[in-house]
């Protein structure tokens, strides 16, 4: 389950400290009511690569009520999740509504997301993705 308001702000802040392969971090928890915030910003990495976030966060629910995560290098789009239906795509069956858009052709290119959820933090997954997969470290 999605931890209080007060812990999620604890996460967000505390990225760097738990994640050293984080050079700088712009993100914001933005309280929009008692229970209910916007997560908003980027994480960079070395080389040049950042990882953008939004999230539509209800705390009183426990979940992420929607969401944008969109990985880039210098500029370039390498891959993006997010979680609009494709009902008719069985392929995505497995993990829907999440999934993962990723070349060739990556705006009709999708892959399912078994890493991400509706009712967890998916940053510490999605670090450990880019830690792994883009600079080679270990998980």
């Amino acid at each position: 389950m999605l931890p209080s308001l007060p812990g999620y702000e604890h996460l967000v802040y505390t990225l760097q400290e738990t994640y050293p392969s984080i050079e700088r971090s712009t993100l914001v928890v933005i309280r929009l009511g008692p229970a209910i915030a916007e997560l908003n910003g980027s994480l960079e990495f070395k080389d040049d690569i950042a990882l953008r976030v939004w999230e539509d966060l209800n705390f009183a629910q426990g979940v992420i009520q929607a969401y944008g995560y969109a990985v880039e290098q210098r500029g370039q789009r390498l891959y993006w999740y997010d979680p609009q239906p494709h009902p008719r795509d069985p392929t995505l069956s497995d993990t829907f509504p999440h999934h993962k858009h990723v070349q060739p052709d990556i705006k009709h290119h999708r892959v399912p997301a078994p890493g991400l959820s509706f009712d967890r933090p998916n940053l510490p997954f999605l670090i450990e993705e880019i830690k792994h997969d883009l600079l080679g470290l270990r998980r």
